[in-house]
């Protein structure tokens, strides 16, 4: 049974969630404030965290942004449906996904094995390394390095950078990079590969010709300056 956290004030909605959840393979325990929320997300016995926006008192975009200060958990938000502030915000605060609310439970579940496959992929080596320039990264650790630093990397943001490093410097199209980051096709209209490429540029910082490391080739996709 894989842990999950659910973090939502709505306790019929939890129940419902956390019994069909349990039916595809999740143990699933159910907080109802951000003040909880926090605690159990950093509390290291969750494998990810579906977490609300509209919380009282404490925002799940808040909750978010405390547990992105020291927890790389994977954490999946519910949102308004057509609130396209809160999503972007909370993919740029770090958020791995996120589901519109009112959305069926499966589609839920199916986001959650996603987002968990790329984070626990098929045991690579754990030896295994991917280097371009001064960045390094090994998949089977999920952990990345940048000029000899460790770079924390969301899990999303670890999937681009990995599809980009192994392409170095050639163009990676969106949408290879929403299937092997995202695990989905791009949709028309869907900005979430543009987001997560935008919080790792502000990581990896600027070129010494203080140009980005990774270009955006209008019309084709995004590409990884090999150096």
């Amino acid at each position: 049974m894989i842990p999950v956290l659910l973090v939502d004030d709505d306790q019929e909605l939890t129940t419902l969630l956390a019994q069909y959840l349990e039916r595809e393979g999740f143990a699933a325990t159910a907080v109802h404030t951000g003040e909880e929320g926090e605690v159990q997300a950093l509390s290291g016995r969750y494998a990810i965290v579906v977490l609300d926006v509209m919380l009282p008192r404490l925002s799940g975009i808040e909750v978010l942004r405390r547990i992105r200060v020291s927890s790389q958990v994977p954490v999946v938000l519910l949102t308004a449906r057509g609130d396209n502030i809160d999503k972007i915000t909370g993919l740029e605060l770090g958020a791995d996904d996120y589901v519109p609310k009112p959305s069926s439970p499966g589609e839920l579940v199916a986001r959650l094995r996603a987002i968990l496959r790329r984070v626990q992929p098929l045991e690579p080596p754990a030896s295994e390394v991917v280097r371009t320039g001064t960045l390094a990264l090994w998949p089977g650790k999920r952990q990345a390095q940048w000029g000899g630093q460790q770079l924390e990397l969301t899990s999303t943001e670890f999937s681009l950078l990995e599809a980009l490093a192994r392409q170095a410097g050639q163009v990676v199209s969106k949408q290879d990079l929403s299937l092997n980051a995202l695990g989905r096709p791009l949709t028309r209209y869907d900005r979430r590969i543009d987001v997560h490429i935008s919080s790792i540029r502000q990581k990896l910082g600027p070129r010494p010709d203080t140009k980005a490391w990774i270009q955006s080739v209008r019309g084709l996709g995004y590409l990884l300056i090999a150096e």
